[in-house]
This record gives C-alpha cells, structure tokens and sequence, in this order.
C-alpha cells in the first residue's frame, strides 16, 4: 500500500488533542488516532471529535481491546473510527469479534502486536483472522530502556502479508527507515504532538517519508548508549528530577562555579576530614571527562583547592563533587571548573592518605558509585544510577519535549493552568 503517515494523538486533554490535530491535518498527515490516554481520559467522544472536524481522515481509535471485542469494537466504529485496535495479547475470540464487528460497520482492524514474547508465531496467527493491520509497537517505557521499534518490524515484514503499521519513537531521522524496514504505515506521536510547530513537524515528516530521506533532529530521539551524555547536557536538573519521580537530588550542597554546567560519570574517593591525599590522587585515576566525587564527612578544612583545579583541568576533567570542604574558589571560578561543595573555608588539612577511592559513597544524602551520572546547573545536582541512566535520560528529554510544547501554547495565548486543564485534573 502507499506509505501512510499516522499521527498519535496521546494527549490526556481533548482541546489539546483537537489543535494539534488541526495542525497535523495542514501538514500532511493521512490518518489521525485517538491515542490511548486520550480514549482513557476523554472517552470516545475524543473520537467523535475528530470524526467531525476531520471527515475526509481516517480515523483511528486506539482502543488496545483485551476483552468483550465485539462491544468495544461497535462503539467505536459508532463513534466513527475507521481503525479499531486490538492487542495480539487478547484471546482469538476476542480478536474475531473485533473483526466480524468491523465487517459489520465497514471498518478494519488493526492488531497491535505490542509486548508479544513470540510476534512471528502470532502474527501468522492472526493474519488468518481476517484482521486488516499488524501493528508493530515498541512501547513507551521500552523505548525509555533503548529498544529498537524496528528489530520485529524487520523479521515480520518477511514473513506475513498484512501491511505494517510501526510506532516507537519514529521521527524525522527514522520515518524513512521505517520503511525501509517494511513499514506501510508510519505512526509518529511524539516528534510532532511536542513539537513546538507540530504543522511543520508534521510537513517534515511527511516529506521524508515521501523522499525516503533522513532529516535530522537535535529532539525526539532516544538514547541507547554513551550518547546519553549528550542529553544530559541538554536537559535541566528540573527535566532529570521530574523524570525520576522527584529523586536523585543531592541536599546541601554549594554551586561554587556560577554558569558552568556539570556533566560527567563519577570516580568516587572517601576520605577523612581534611585529608586531600586520596581525592588529589583520584585526580591521576580519572579518565577524561569524569567527575572526582568526594565523601569529606561533610566538615572542613579543605580537601579541594586551586592547585587541585589546575591539574583537574589538564586531564579534562568534567568537574568535582565535595561532601565537605573546598577553598580558593576564586581561582576555581576563573578556571570556570564546575564545583561543588557543602562548605567553603580558607583553612586546607593535611595529606596523610587515609581513603579509598572507587568506593560506594555517600554525598548530599545521596549514595554514589563509580560511574554513576552527576548533573549540576543552577537548580541544583542531581546524581542518575549507571543501571539507569539510559531510561533516566530519555525521560528527562520527554519532560524537556513536553514542557516545550506547553510553553508555545502558553505564548499563544494561554496560561498553564488552562492548557493543562488544572482545575479537571485536581485530586478529588
């Protein structure tokens, strides 16, 4: 079939989801779905919506029917859905009453193929269930972990008839790769419901699916390995707490150095208070671009200062952490090194080589290992688990992507409270 390009609506608001369709419908997009969240928080009269507002679209509900498929199926064929969805998960009758219910109402079903442990074995299965789509879906929180939406995708398109419908993170750099690894139908949501002019979002897309060319983008992509550490310096300690649940933030701690961010992974050294020995030898051990994260006991004298610096700089190193005392910040603040600190003091202690270092600390209340994450600006710092700075990266870059839409429908006119309907979603 001719490439399609199917915009996601996953809004949890309708008027929101109503003005970015609009916008999706100027710049090219061929079919337009009522995203989960949407149907879970408006119902179908999101459907309805969009039914009426957009009578020469296709319509899809994504419905992620498990049960009673006929009932599910018909109300949103009513509603005015062309495209139900119905998950591979679901039982085969479930799947068939989806179907015989789309052949009543002249609809098609979708099968969405998401989370399935054997995706060949089923859809070959369900191809023979009269269903009109296979969906292949790399959900949400999979691609916060680095899944690639195409490795199934790939492997199916080899093996069954149906057109293919792919969704998991696809942009402008990707859409074309879709197709190319047998895709028919290119389902975006985030590249263009965040984006800041979803109508031009929208008309790249579309472009680069027609051209089957690569348009690159700095948003909208998700991390699988060190090039997380560009996203960390992208994102704000505020994106980074909000994606971790509002934790990781290490307490009590000074920016010594005003506008220098700090991003690197921790080499860490305990050590007594007053003691420099271990954290100016830990400055040897370091590799480019890590951070010296020191547990001082969280008191003085000093176990950080200028001479220190100097030769931080020299192995480019990312910056220090101290859960105690540092001097000459000066110095340090001319050097523009990041720093931070519990305490500032002109009095320095002794190297007498008490310590360790690659040991698991404590800093700011919080627990750091070696090559855990550090992220410092303005806000504040905030220490990210090696185990899961993948996820946790490409999460603060949705928090990033999401409040930057919002901000540009506050500069058309509303304020944050209204866009986000604050007042319906208040805890009753």
């Amino acid at each position: 079939m001719k490439p399609v390009l199917q915009v996601a609506l996953d809004f949890l608001n309708l008027t929101r989801a109503l003005k970015v369709a609009q916008a999706a419908a100027a710049g090219g997009a061929d079919w337009l779905e009522a995203g989960t969240p949407l149907i879970k928080s408006e119902g179908l009269e999101s459907v309805r919506q969009l039914r009426q507002k957009f009578p020469h679209h296709k319509i899809v509900a994504d419905m992620k029917i498990m049960d009673t498929g006929r009932i599910e199926a018909e109300s949103a064929f009513k509603a005015g859905a062309n495209v139900v969805c119905v998950l591979g998960a679901a039982d085969d009758a479930t799947i068939r009453e989806c179907a015989e219910a789309a052949v009543n109402y002249g609809g098609e079903v979708m099968v969405d193929m998401i989370g399935r442990i054997s995706p060949l074995k089923r859809a070959r299965e369900v191809e023979k269930m009269g269903v009109n789509y296979l969906g292949i879906h790399t959900s949400i929180d999979e691609q916060m972990r680095g899944g690639d939406p195409f490795k199934v995708l790939r492997h199916l398109s080899r093996s069954v008839d149906l057109p293919l419908a792919v969704a998991g993170g696809i942009n402008s750099e990707t859409a074309a790769k879709a197709l190319e690894a047998g895709a028919s139908i290119i389902m975006v949501g985030g590249a263009i419901i965040k984006a800041k002019d979803p109508e031009k979002a929208t008309r790249v897309i579309k472009e680069a699916i027609v051209k089957r060319s690569v348009v690159r983008t700095d948003l909208f992509k998700r991390a699988r390995g060190e090039e997380i550490i560009k996203i960390f310096g992208m994102v704000s300690t505020a994106n980074l707490s909000d994606a971790m649940h509002r934790e990781g933030e290490a307490r009590g701690l000074i920016r010594v150095t005003p506008g220098v961010k700090l991003v690197g992974r921790a080499l860490t050294v305990r050590t007594y208070p007053g003691d420099w020995a271990k954290p100016v030898e830990a400055i040897d051990r370091a590799k480019e671009g890590e951070v010296i994260v020191i547990d001082a006991g969280g008191t003085e004298p000093a176990v950080w200062g200028e001479l220190a610096t100097h030769s931080a700089v020299r192995k480019k190193l990312a910056g220090v952490v101290i859960d105690g005392a540092i001097r000459d910040v000066s110095e340090i603040i001319n050097l523009k090194f990041p720093a931070y600190a519990k305490l500032i003091t002109p009095s320095a202690g002794e190297p007498k080589g008490f310590g360790e270092i690659g040991v698991p600390i404590r800093v700011g209340g919080r627990r750091v290992l070696s090559g855990d994450w550090l992220v410092g600006d303005d806000d504040g710092l905030v220490v990210v688990p090696q185990s899961k700075a993948v996820e946790i990266a490409n999460r603060a870059m949705d928090v990033l992507e999401r409040e930057n839409r919002i901000r540009e429908e506050i500069g058309e006119g509303g304020t944050l409270s209204s866009v986000t309907e604050l007042l319906k979603w208040e805890k009753k």
